[in-house]
């Protein structure tokens, strides 16, 4: 362990300090808040019974992780963090996620892993990412599927992601007619830990377990598991208060660009599309509930191979 790279944790835990494994951090601590309601079960059947109801992933952006604990398949958003998405893509390509280990778990809220110096005395040799926390949408090209009336809504989903913005009248108030919008930290959602640098986020990563809404503006988030959330809820957890360290942690064997498997091995996956009159209906009786985004059921996917 290499105490020149302890760090002191960001988010209100300036006082504590971590040892190398946990150089980059996400928040020690988080409420504890019940995970999203399962996402419901479908099949390949169901697609093919009801092709325009299901968008089709592109490989490019599928992200796959073989763990000690199961495989997870990640979907990237390089709308949302152009920067953070091309680095996760070139470290993954490099093969130095290969045999890194989950070194902070914390039960009720993420599990952490990246950490390329711990198992290889070295950084990933990349620069680091300056942060990505917000992006500027265009309301009319990347159209949110609402929670509530479409120009007064901050909640809703994009391609099956949850998402927050401005309200889409802002829009008729700025200069270049766009809204700041961000992924929220809903189950499931992948996250770049960071020290309290803005811009030091480089190769950790955290899977949300829970939601964890003080995370949002705060970390970049830009992906989604779409199938091996069970997996994620599995992966060893560490000590409270802070998740680390861990005796014998889960490795993450591999980390593959779908696009990179030869295409007979490559999975195939499907995102139910929220432009339904089923979604618009949920999305409104949740709009009555006064429901926040993270607490709807996570949008299903369909894996194939």
């Amino acid at each position: 362990m290499n105490i020149t790279r302890t760090v002191s944790m960001a988010l209100g835990c300036a006082s504590m300090i971590v040892a190398a494994a946990c150089a980059q951090e996400a928040p020690a601590s988080a409420e504890t808040e019940a995970a999203a309601p399962a996402a419901p079960q479908f099949t390949i059947n169901d697609v093919e019974a009801a092709p325009d109801e299901w968008r089709e992933v592109e490989a490019e952006n599928l992200w796959v992780l073989d763990t000690t604990k199961g495989r997870i398949v990640v979907e990237m958003l390089p709308e949302v963090a152009p920067a953070h998405v091309e680095q996760f893509r070139a470290i993954t390509r490099s093969g130095d996620f290969d045999g890194t280990v989950f070194h902070r778990v914390i039960d009720d809220f993420m599990a952490q892993g990246g950490d390329i110096f711990a198992l290889k005395g070295r950084e990933s040799g990349l620069p680091n990412i300056e942060g990505e926390f917000t992006f500027r949408r265009n309301p009319n090209d990347m159209v949110m599927n609402p929670i509530g009336p479409a120009q007064d809504a901050k909640q809703g989903l994009y391609k099956g992601f949850p998402m927050a913005s401005q309200a889409q009248f802002v829009a008729e108030m700025t200069a270049d007619n766009l809204l700041d919008s961000w992924i929220p930290h809903c189950p499931g959602i992948v996250s770049t830990a960071r020290t309290n640098d803005p811009n030091s986020a480089n190769s950790q990563f955290f899977l949300m377990r829970h939601q964890a809404r003080h995370l949002d503006k705060q970390y970049t988030a830009w992906g989604r598991v779409l199938e091996g959330f069970d997996v994620v809820r599995a992966i060893k957890k560490g000590p409270e208060p802070n998740g680390t360290p861990i005796e014998n942690p889960d490795v993450l064997n591999k980390a593959v660009m779908a696009s990179d498997l030869p295409e007979g091995e490559r999975p195939k996956v499907y995102v139910q599309r929220t432009d339904t009159q089923e979604w618009t209906d949920r999305l409104a009786a949740a709009a009555q509930l006064k429901n926040d985004i993270c607490d709807l059921p996570r949008v299903p996917a369909v894996v194939e191979g």
